[in-house]
C-alpha cells in the first residue's frame, strides 16, 4: 500500500492544475461536513483535564482539527486498537495490527465539553458512515472508532451514535466502533503537527484544510485561528 507521505510526493506535479480549481466544490471529496445536533445527553464534567481518543482516517487531519478547538490543550496523532510493539506508521499501514490511527485529545472540561467533541468529530473531522476508509484511504486503519476513557465515555458515545442515527443526520447508517480498554500509542514526530507545518502539501490542500475551514463555519464560538501544537507554542 503506498503511503500518504509517498503518494504526497508522488501527486506533487499534479498540485497546480488540480488546486487551482475551484476548492470550494472538491474540499472535502467523499468528506463532507454536516451541521448535526449536539448530543441529549453529555458526560458530568471532571474538574481537571480530561482525554478523547478517537480514530477518524488519517490522523493528521483529526488532529489539525481538534488542535483549532477552544479548551484543547493538547491533540496528540498515535496509534490505538492494538499491541505497542506494532504501533508504527509503516507496520500500522499495512492493516493488519488491529491499530487505528487516532489522535489523543486532551480538554478542559469547563470550555468545551466532551459532547461537544463528539459533535465536532462527527459532524467536521471525518465522515463516520465510512467502512473502513475516509476519502482516498482504505483498511482498517483509517477506521471511524472511538476509544472511551472510561464507562461513562462510552454510554455517551453509544447513545449519539443512536441519536444521530434515529435522527438520520446522516444519509448512511454511521458505523463508528466503540472499543473501550485499548491503550493509546503515540506517532512519530514527524506526524506530529503535519498539517500545521505542511499546509501546502497536496494532501492536506485537498482533504484537511476544508475541514478546518467547516470547523470554523460550523462551530464558530470554539474556533481558534492559532493551533495548539505538540511541538510547543499556541
Amino acid at each position: 500500500m503506498l503511503s500518504r507521505l509517498k503518494l504526497g510526493v508522488a501527486t506533487l506535479g499534479l498540485a497546480g492544475g488540480l488546486f487551482g480549481a475551484n476548492l470550494a466544490v472538491s474540499a472535502f471529496g467523499a468528506d463532507q461536513p454536516h451541521k448535526i445536533p449536539a448530543p441529549a445527553t453529555d458526560a458530568r464534567p471532571a474538574s481537571g483535564p480530561e482525554v478523547a481518543v478517537l480514530a477518524g482516517g488519517c490522523f493528521w487531519g483529526v488532529q489539525g482539527v481538534f488542535q483549532h478547538v477552544k479548551g484543547v490543550t493538547s491533540a496528540v496523532s498515535g496509534y490505538d486498537g492494538g499491541e505497542k510493539a506494532t504501533a508504527h506508521y509503516e507496520m500500522t499501514s499495512e492493516g493488519n495490527t488491529g491499530h487505528a490511527e487516532s489522535v489523543r485529545v486532551t480538554f478542559d472540561p469547563a470550555k468545551v465539553s466532551y459532547g461537544k467533541i463528539l459533535q465536532i468529530y462527527f459532524s467536521v473531522a471525518h465522515d463516520p458512515t465510512e467502512l473502513n476508509r475516509q476519502g482516498p484511504d482504505s483498511g482498517t486503519q483509517y477506521r471511524s472508532a472511538i476509544f472511551p476513557q472510561n464507562a461513562e465515555q462510552a454510554q455517551v458515545a453509544k447513545a449519539y451514535i443512536a441519536q444521530l442515527d434515529a435522527a438520520h443526520a446522516f444519509s448512511s447508517p454511521i458505523v463508528t466502533t466503540i472499543e473501550p480498554g485499548k491503550t493509546f500509542y503515540r506517532a512519530e514526530g514527524y506526524h506530529q503537527d503535519f498539517l500545521a507545518k505542511n499546509p501546502t502539501y497536496p494532501y492536506i490542500v485537498y482533504n484537511d484544510l476544508p475541514k478546518v475551514a467547516a470547523l470554523k463555519a460550523l462551530f464558530p464560538d470554539y474556533y481558534r485561528d492559532n493551533p495548539v501544537l505538540v511541538g510547543g507554542g499556541s
